[in-house]
């Protein structure tokens, strides 16, 4: 076993995963897979979320109304919730270096024809094709779940989904920066931001083909060499997901990190035309102010995780159902506090204090999810993932109505989710009262071998039986 070990460059368990982790390493092969899953993520999000910053002069050239700008805002992570169905099992079969890799280079094509979309329709059909690429957020966990143990993946869940979740912040900053760049060589605005689309579509490109070329899937080698060599016979798709579906903490965790992840998505797509539309702001200077939302991902997300892990070892799983609740309800009276402040000033602090809090809770849910089944990790991201992306569905179309109230349009009655017919800042304020309520139900999450927020353990802790952690 010790010539084994001496193979990896950072010390390791009986599993062959790293038990440190050292984000600014290279070491192979687990330092390398967080970087390459962090990237790649980091790529899809980048482009995903590079037509919001844009939409003050995509909405001119393609005549989009705001019904049309909310139809493609859900469309987008519809698109998402299909592709992440498939995602965990594919991560399963293939590992996730090939299912990373396939998914990113299937939709590079989709970003590219960004650059010839000329009605509101196809503007609708490509926002919901190019959302099939955050499916990647499934094999960016699974990967780090293979890689690294449970001392230390809480840290390396959270850092890897932050560090990419700050393309979405990225791209505010830098896609009005390359329209105006383009802009500046006497290019005419319509045909300047389809050109400025040619950037996250090679930049998904270069980061898919690095995963496949450099990316290994386990410590010990690549999916199939594992499974040739493995004797231990494997589950059923059906069983796995039955047992997934089963365990009532999955649901809890799943509609927390709706009101976590999904109030960030929905930030991210609506924060840069609401600068722009409720300060009258250009758009350079919105999407700035947008970009700081997102790039507080950098540590805020990998803050949760961390947290997660100390609060855990100081006080078990109790210290990690009470920092997520209490992270999770400051985050929700920050989402209040940003749909009632009037300045431009005060509403730049709150966004950035919220996305702090937001984007911690998601990390910090995330380091709760590994004790929920050990083997099923996979299939827990994937199924709390889809619930984030759901309740994003839901609250997606928070735009401003001010049209409504002066008896204009009634809004699309084809829309597959309500729409609040309220004054945009105060639908984010109802969407933080949303978080504090769903938060509620993490105190109903109690494990018999290690406890919940208000009680210990009901036997022996140290008896902890993997058929449990299947399925009570």
């Amino acid at each position: 076993m010790a010539s084994k070990e001496s193979q990896f460059a950072l010390p390791v368990d009986s599993e062959h995963k790293a038990t440190v982790f050292h984000p600014f390493s290279l070491a192979a092969p687990h330092m390398r897979a967080f970087h390459l899953a962090w990237l790649s993520l980091f790529a899809t999000f980048f482009s995903t979320f590079a037509i919001p910053p844009l939409l003050p002069i995509i909405r001119e050239d393609l005549k989009l109304t705001d019904t049309d700008i909310g139809n493609a805002g859900i469309a987008s992570f519809m698109g998402s919730i299909f592709s992440r169905l498939a995602m965990g099992t594919a991560c399963d079969v293939f590992g996730p270096r090939i299912a990373c890799a396939t998914l990113s280079l299937l939709t590079v094509p989709i970003v590219f024809s960004a650059c010839f979309i000329s009605t509101p329709q196809s503007f609708i059909v490509l926002r919901f094709l190019i959302g099939f690429s955050l499916a990647n957020f499934i094999s960016n966990q699974f990967w780090m779940s293979s890689m690294f143990s449970g001392c230390v993946v809480g840290l390396a869940n959270g850092v890897a989904a932050g560090w990419a979740n700050v393309g979405a912040g990225a791209t505010q900053l830098i896609m009005p920066l390359i329209f105006a760049f383009i802009t500046s060589f006497n290019v005419p605005a319509f045909t300047a931001w389809r050109i400025a689309f040619v950037v996250p579509a090679l930049f998904q490109a270069v980061t898919a083909l690095m995963v496949l070329f450099y990316g290994q899937d386990l410590p010990d080698g690549n999916y199939k060499r594992r499974e040739r060599s493995s004797t231990k016979p494997r589950e059923s798709v059906f069983k796995v997901l039955l047992h997934g579906l089963s365990n009532y903490r999955g649901w809890v965790l799943g509609l927390t990190y709706g009101y976590c992840f999904g109030v960030e998505l929905t930030v991210d797509n609506i924060i840069a035309q609401y600068f722009y539309d409720r300060f009258n702001l250009n758009m350079e200077t919105a999407g700035a102010i947008a970009a700081s939302f997102g790039v507080v991902n950098f540590f805020s997300r990998p803050a949760g995780g961390v947290i997660s892990d100390e609060m855990g070892r100081r006080f078990g799983i109790r210290g990690r159902l009470w920092s997520l609740w209490i992270v999770q309800t400051v985050a929700g009276l920050l989402c209040i506090l940003l749909g009632r402040v009037n300045t431009l000033g005060a509403s730049i602090l709150v966004i950035c204090a919220f996305s702090v809090f937001v984007q911690a809770a998601s990390g910090l849910t995330f380091g709760v999810v590994p004790f929920v089944s050990k083997r099923l990790e996979s299939s827990d991201s994937t199924w709390l993932t889809l619930i984030g992306y759901c309740i994003h569905v839901i609250g997606s179309d928070i735009r401003d109505d001010r049209e409504w109230w002066d008896g204009g349009r009634s809004g699309d009655p084809a829309a597959v989710v309500f729409r609040l017919k309220v004054l945009q800042e105060t639908s984010i304020s109802l969407m933080g009262v949303m978080m504090i309520v769903c938060s509620i139900p993490i105190t109903f999450i109690y494990f018999p071998q290690w406890g919940g927020m208000f009680c210990g353990p009901s036997y022996d802790s140290d008896w902890v039986d993997e058929e449990y952690r299947l399925i009570e």
